[in-house]
């Protein structure tokens, strides 16, 4: 199921990004929310996963070009801002997702009914960020201004339409766009300036062409699994 597939890997790539901040959060209760966060989203992915195949087999022991997640999500954290930029449009788009999936009567309904409690405390938490950084000291503005800037280009690819995900891509988008503008500018911050879509913007990644980072993050995260094939514990 491509749909599936494309919704689950984009769960499970940015859980294991998250998962990257462990011991190196700014914050003690940073860390503890990051963790949670990831874990629901690996909670998410197992389920999608197991949609389209064995979730472990999917997860483990396929190549990079048969990913599909969108390229956002594959970025390195970069610092703690870049992080949050990253988490505002996706869980902003991710919510927004659910709220559609949840009222139809597909296969992700179940899911997306109750994922999408999840997904709006991820976005509450990066939004209270985006404005605590945004409108905070002059060092703070710029780093979340730099992190928003740099991600930007990858946020077009989050609507374009995934086979067998039934929703309304235009509408999805315009309220995407309705609300991160909103936050930005009660955080004093500039909604980004630059393409999303076309030659110069990024995302090819449900096609399984993907940013030079993701293949070394995959490597990481598969190397345990390939180095002992078939092990229990």
């Amino acid at each position: 199921m491509t749909a599936a597939l494309a919704l689950g890997d984009d769960a499970l790539v940015l859980s294991h990004r998250l998962g990257e901040w462990a011991g190196h959060a700014p914050v003690l209760e940073e860390e503890v929310a990051l963790a949670n966060i990831a874990l629901d989203l690996l909670g998410q992915a197992r389920v999608l996963l197991s949609l389209a195949g064995d979730e472990d087999e999917l997860a483990y022991l396929r190549e990079e070009r048969a990913f599909r997640n969108v390229q956002l999500v594959e970025q390195p954290n970069g610092d703690f801002a870049q992080t949050i930029a990253r988490q505002l449009y996706f869980s902003t788009y991710q919510e927004l997702l659910y709220e559609r999936l949840a009222r139809g009567t597909g296969p992700f309904a179940p899911l997306a009914a109750k994922a999408v409690k999840e997904v709006a405390y991820h976005r509450d938490h990066a939004e209270q960020w985006t404005l605590r950084l945004g409108d905070g000291t002059e060092e703070s503005h710029e780093r979340m201004r730099r992190g928003l800037d740099a991600l930007w280009r990858f946020t077009g690819e989050l609507f374009e339409p995934v086979e067998g995900c039934e929703v309304e891509w235009h509408p999805l988008h315009d309220a995407w766009l309705t609300r991160i503008t909103s936050v930005l500018e009660r955080a004093t911050l500039a909604v980004p300036e630059g393409p999303r879509r076309g030659g110069w913007a990024a995302g090819a990644g449900r096609q399984g062409l993907h940013t030079e980072p993701f293949g070394r993050m995959l490597a990481e995260m598969q190397h345990l699994h390939r180095s002992h094939p078939g092990a229990t514990w």
